[in-house]
């Protein structure tokens, strides 16, 4: 058995579930958090609009593995358009509580592209502690078989308009096709409302989408024996070839190549100037993240530094310990063509410090 120590080393399990607005993915998650079989859950919660999934429902559905604080809502927008500025953030909270989860389940915007998530999974800060245990797809039979592939189109439609942050325009079509090309499982919701005949056309359609053999399997109310859906072992981070996407050739939501540089920083006069020179370094290089400390002349506290692009935030977060060495450390993300050591290290560590 793994004892406490041993188990804050493996990687924590990550289950992405997708699916257009109506799906069905609020009374599938809230059936998963009421037989959770004594796991430690955490919810990130991405969908919006006035049908699926709401934060506050999943809330109110919060159990002793998984309560209210462990369940997290992004309302700013589609998830794969927030890689850097919502996402690893939130992931990085969820982590970090205490205790941590034992399985993390992502609820996507229906609008979001599943690959894009995916492979923000390689981002350096996280990809040592986490994996992908497994992509669900939820598809609407009745609407699948129709070929809506949403069960309500105008809705999905104002959930587009509604987020000015979006910024893929693809076809409902489309955005299904890479929902089933990264599911690992496909459940077949209302199975029930459907009938016989609906659910075999649409069996037939994702079967015909789906780039290699897919399990689907039938769905009333959301109830599915989570041993079915969680511990796939998937590790869908390491797997992307075998999950194409109608926007492999896009670069809008290529994310999968992220590089870093740490810059060991001398002591700081004054932090406002610290993160003035993050700002400036953040929109000439296209920096994504910047995260570490420093030490700020004449204080006893550590200054804890965080960056989303060129938003700054710094606070003080503890004592520099008896015999630590008062020496920060930042650690500077970036895609991998906008990584450039030596200009960062130039503008985080003027010439005059590095002499210091």
């Amino acid at each position: 058995m793994a004892t406490r120590e041993t188990a804050t080393l493996e990687k924590v399990p990550v289950t992405v579930i997708t699916g257009f607005l109506g799906s069905g993915k609020t009374t599938f998650i809230t059936h998963l958090l009421r037989h959770a079989g004594g796991r430690r859950l955490a919810v990130l919660v991405n969908e919006f609009g006035d049908v699926g999934i709401d934060g506050e429902i999943i809330k109110g559905c919060a159990i002793a593995g998984c309560p209210a604080e462990n369940i997290i809502e992004l309302t700013n927008g589609c998830i794969c358009c927030t890689i850097a500025d919502a996402f690893i953030p939130t992931i990085e909270a969820l982590m970090a509580l205490d205790p941590r989860p034992d399985h993390i389940l992502i609820e996507t915007s229906g609008l979001a592209l599943p690959k894009p998530l995916v492979k923000a999974f390689d981002w350096p800060d996280i990809r040592s502690r986490i994996t992908v245990d497994g992509v669900i797809a939820l598809a609407d039979a009745e609407a699948v078989a129709a070929g809506r592939f949403a069960p309500d189109a105008a809705a999905v439609d104002r959930q587009r308009a509604a987020d000015p942050g979006i910024d893929h325009e693809t076809p409902l079509s489309e955005v299904f096709e890479d929902q089933i090309a990264c599911a690992d499982i496909v459940l077949l919701t209302k199975a029930d409302l459907a009938g016989p005949e609906a659910i075999a056309k649409a069996r037939a359609i994702i079967l015909a989408e789906a780039p290699r053999a897919l399990p689907i399997v039938e769905v009333v109310d959301g109830a599915v024996d989570p041993r079915v859906i969680l511990g796939l072992g998937a590790a869908a981070e390491n797997d992307l070839d075998a999950r194409p996407s109608h926007h492999d050739t896009a670069t809008d939501h290529d994310h999968d190549e992220f590089e870093s540089v740490v810059i060991d920083l001398p002591e700081q006069d004054d932090p406002a100037l610290l993160a003035a020179r993050i700002v400036d370094l953040a929109k000439a290089q296209n920096i994504l993240r910047v995260k570490g400390y420093a030490a700020v002349a004449g204080k006893p506290m550590r200054l804890l530094v965080q960056a989303v692009g060129a938003r700054v935030r710094h606070q003080y977060d503890r004592p520099w310990r008896a015999g630590e060495p008062r020496q920060g450390r930042l650690v500077v993300i970036a895609e991998h063509d906008d990584i450039d050591a030596q200009a960062i290290r130039a503008a985080l560590v003027p010439p005059a410090k590095a002499a210091e």
